[in-house]
């Protein structure tokens, strides 16, 4: 059975930093692309970042480039989101995504883990 077990969120001072960890269990998570989405409170789900098999290519939406830094280790099967220069904008619950390699589709969502910058 798939499993990504999303941790580390919470409230954080603008500017403040934290960083998301994400424990996948039930695959071969060196086999896989991987990355973040998030949805804030009365949106739709947005897409953050996403990291290839072996952490070499990364991508970042243009609103948190140079803020915020993907990575993965795949020997512990975990994925990391390092969130620097927070605001209040980036207020949102945080979920990891098992992708397709191949085609990039999302296969398994996470349950989530809320941040929360506050004003």
């Amino acid at each position: 059975q798939v499993q990504l077990v999303e941790s580390g969120g919470g409230l954080v001072q603008p500017g403040g930093s934290l960083r998301l960890s994400c424990v996948a269990s039930g695959f071969t998570f060196s086999n896989h692309r991987m990355g973040w989405v998030r949805q804030a409170p009365g949106k739709g789900l947005e897409w953050v970042s996403e990291i290839n098999y072996n952490g070499a290519d990364t991508e970042y939406a243009s609103f948190v480039k140079g803020r915020f830094t993907i990575a993965r280790d795949n020997a512990k099967a975990t994925l990391y989101l390092q969130m620097d220069n927070l605001t209040p904008e980036d207020t949102a619950v945080y979920y990891c995504e098992q992708k397709s390699t191949i085609t990039r589709r999302t296969l398994t969502r996470g349950q989530g883990t809320q941040v929360t910058g506050s004003a």
